[in-house]
């Protein structure tokens, strides 16, 4: 059963001004002016340059552009590529309490999760993104690996394709779909203080705090401190969330210098946090369970402490021409026990081992670049030259405990086992791995006919240092490689009119080698591969596409065509070499913005066709990848409500279609659809701004399995969330 417990303090506010509000509505003048927040213009940029972000498009919903690795900040009628750059007032609106969350509304990505952990994994364009790549105000690993508050961010910006020469190689080894990068918060021209507190589903309680100010004779020194706290246990039963986050953002904008500095830390625990669900041997898979269900170990949890920092700055050198630099570490602090339920029977049996591990890591990250632009006759042409450097240590540890018996529809808590095998000491790890990247890169943007002809070209040399250690004596295991490729770019656009730009890009993603793995048949048994372990040489994915952007000042839309072939390991003969591909090709659908006074439209389509070959079982060939849908779908909308000042509902709409959870296709996923609804109220108490907010997200509380997770070629499960309605009100002082 559900305990009941005391409702903590936030939830007394929360009542407050959810009451207070009601009385001021009641006492509003039927079709008053609606009230309307303070607009904040921010001069101050996230990522220290001159030109700052990107303005937000009609709605407010999306930016016009992004940030696009060294090109900087490009507005999305002049790149070459497809991206999405969605804002604070969108992520506030969303109540949004992940990037994953958040990203739900995007219909190029579907979120999923690291292999037998609590990892947000981001499927962009059907490969998956890890979270260890994704990047902080355009540095890679600085973040918390497994979870970010989203109280630390400005601006949640999705690159979709290739992007090995605009941001250097992901040092996790994934990212061949696309990008994602994160900016922090910025103070703002007017001061800022806000207080938000919220519940949801299951007694989850949230609070933050927002504060903003600027300072000197010319407001040149920017402050501003966020921290959050979000405690208790969530729609699914017996799981408890508990995460802290602080962090300080600094900038400072003179003449010709400018300067930003981030510092955080964050605490992120799960206790009985309900696990994924490993394929095992079945044949079928079973039906989803109650999505409320929660088939974890009450022993069970994950923990993670991080504490990071970025620097970062500009300086103009002449007067067309600017230098930056950028640097930012992270020191992280795992421990997990983790307890993964693996199918025996379409009925829901299943068997669990215990697996805990220890983990410690330090990044360090950096970049050094300069842009600058000059005429040659009719042409334009801006021009960038960068360094990047990427260091990282991990140090890990690991216990295994005896298998019992399970079943996900009638769960089985058993006492903790002990953990007899084990990798490491738990209480100190050792270092098992050490990555070093580094990188150079040329580019050159050409302005033609009055700019509206633009073409873009550019190489990356990369260099990969990849090593793995003993996990008892740290000492060197098989070969270390250092292995070095270069990246290529090209990509042209050109405006046909005022509002259309057509466009087409060739880029290309490199990746770091994987280890020989597999099996082969002789004398009616599977041997492991002759050259098991052996490192192969980082690997290139190439990728093409096409399209066309329309820009009609209130209505923005775009549609593409991609297509992207990365090499595979593949067992021939007795040996596993990269001599197979899977090759994914889409069709992309996008509409942001105001197409009628008082409605904000957001959302798009994605059609995929993914597939392996040459994979050297015959069975896998012309068959989809683990858990990459054909069809997605998302689709989200926003009304001020007439007659009613400050009042707007919302609703959203996902579908994703059937996917698969392992190589051969025989096990499917049905294809699921939920619904999200909405509403927010902006008025003032005591001549306080106030926003509240309400949410239900899969209103009509279906039961599904919402993902299939790829690792090793083995497929698991994650089974949705349940029916949650979070609630939350804003105060500004």
């Amino acid at each position: 059963m559900r305990s009941f417990r005391t409702v903590p303090t936030p939830f007394a506010l929360a009542a407050f001004l959810l009451a207070s509000a009601a009385a001021h509505a009641q006492n509003t003048p039927a079709g008053g002016d609606a009230p309307t927040m303070p607009t904040v213009v921010v001069n101050a940029s996230a990522d220290a340059s001159a030109e700052g972000l990107s303005k937000a498009y009609a709605g407010g919903q999306v930016a016009r552009g992004g940030r696009m690795g060294i090109l900087g900040s490009v507005d999305m009628m002049d790149a070459p590529f497809g991206s999405t750059s969605y804002t604070q007032q969108f992520i506030a609106d969303q109540q949004a309490r992940s990037v994953g969350d958040l990203l739900q509304s995007d219909p190029a990505v579907r979120l999923s999760r690291g292999y037998g952990n609590f990892q947000e994994v981001y499927v962009i364009r059907g490969f998956a993104l890890d979270s260890d790549d994704v990047a902080y105000n355009g540095l890679y690993g600085v973040l918390p690996r497994q979870y970010v508050s989203p109280e630390l961010l400005e601006r949640v910006e999705v690159f979709r394709g290739a992007s090995a020469f605009l941001n250097g190689a992901a040092p996790g080894g994934s990212g061949i779909g696309g990008a994602i990068n994160l900016m922090p918060k910025r103070a703002g021209n007017a001061p800022l203080t806000e207080l938000t507190v919220g519940v949801e589903s299951g007694g989850h309680a949230y609070a933050a705090i927002d504060v903003a100010r600027r300072f000197g004779e010319n407001r040149e020194w920017g402050v501003r401190v966020n921290a959050a706290r979000r405690q208790g246990e969530t729609a699914v039963q017996r799981e408890d969330h508990d995460v802290g986050m602080f962090s300080v953002g600094l900038d400072y904008r003179g003449r010709h210098v400018r300067l930003s500095a981030d510092a955080g830390y964050q605490n992120f625990a799960l206790t009985a946090p309900r696990p994924s669900v490993a394929i095992g041997g079945v044949a079928v898979l079973p039906g989803a369970p109650d999505a409320a269900q929660n088939f974890a170990q009450p022993w069970s949890d994950s923990k993670e402490r991080d504490v990071f920092g970025t620097a970062r700055a500009e300086v103009d050198l002449a007067r067309d021409v600017v230098a930056w630099a950028a640097f930012g570490g992270r020191s992280t602090k795992e421990a997990n026990s983790l307890a993964e339920p693996s199918l025996a029977s379409v009925n829901g049996d299943a068997t669990v081992s215990r697996f805990d591990n220890a983990r410690k890591q330090q990044i360090r990250t950096g970049e050094l670049g300069v842009r600058g632009k000059l005429q040659t006759g009719a042409v334009r042409h801006t021009l960038v030259a960068s360094w990047s450097g990427h260091w990282n240590e991990a140090k890990n540890a690991y216990a295994i405990g005896n298998a019992f018996a399970t079943n996900i529809y009638a769960p089985v808590d058993v006492a903790a086992p002990a953990t007899p095998y084990a990798g490491g000491i738990m209480s100190d790890p050792r270092l098992t791995q050490k990555t070093i990247l580094s990188s150079y890169a040329l580019a050159d943007t050409m302005a033609f006919l009055d700019d509206k002809l633009l073409l873009t070209v550019g190489l990356r040399r990369q260099q990969i240092r990849d090593a793995g250690y003993d996990y008892n004596t740290s000492v060197l295991q098989g070969k270390a490689y250092d292995e070095s490729a270069t990246t290529p770019v090209a990509g042209i656009v050109f405006k046909t009119g005022k509002n259309v730009s057509l466009y087409a890009n060739y880029i290309e993603a490199l990746v770091k080698g994987p280890a020989a793995s597999g099996t082969y048949a002789e004398n009616g048994q599977r041997r492991n591969v002759d050259n098991m372990g052996e490192v192969f040489a980082p690997y290139k994915s190439k990728q093409k596409e096409i399209g066309v952007k329309y820009d009609g000042g209130k209505l923005g839309m775009s549609a593409a065509l991609f297509t992207t072939a990365k090499p595979l390991l593949a067992v021939a003969g007795k040996r596993a070499e990269m001599n197979g591909e899977q090759r994914n090709r889409g069709v992309e659908l996008s509409i942001f913005g105001t197409p009628v006074q008082g409605v904000r439209l957001l959302g798009g389509l994605t059609w995929l066709d993914a597939r392996h070959s040459r994979t050297g079982v015959a069975a896998n060939n012309d068959k989809r990848p683990i858990g990459a849908p054909q069809t997605q779908l998302s689709v989200g909308g926003e009304w001020d409500v007439p007659g009613a000042p400050g009042l707007s509902l919302n609703a959203r709409a996902i579908y994703t279609s059937t996917q698969y959870a392992d190589l051969a296709n025989s096990k499917q996923l049905p294809s699921w659809t939920r619904v999200d609804l909405g509403a927010r109220y902006l008025t003032q108490v005591a001549g306080h701004d106030v926003t509240l907010r309400a949410r239900v997200d899969n209103a009509t509380d279906r039961n599904y399995w919402s993902s299939a997770v790829s690792s090793f070629n083995i497929g698991s499960l994650v089974l949705a969330a349940p029916r949650t309605v979070v609630v939350s009100g804003s105060v500004a002082f």
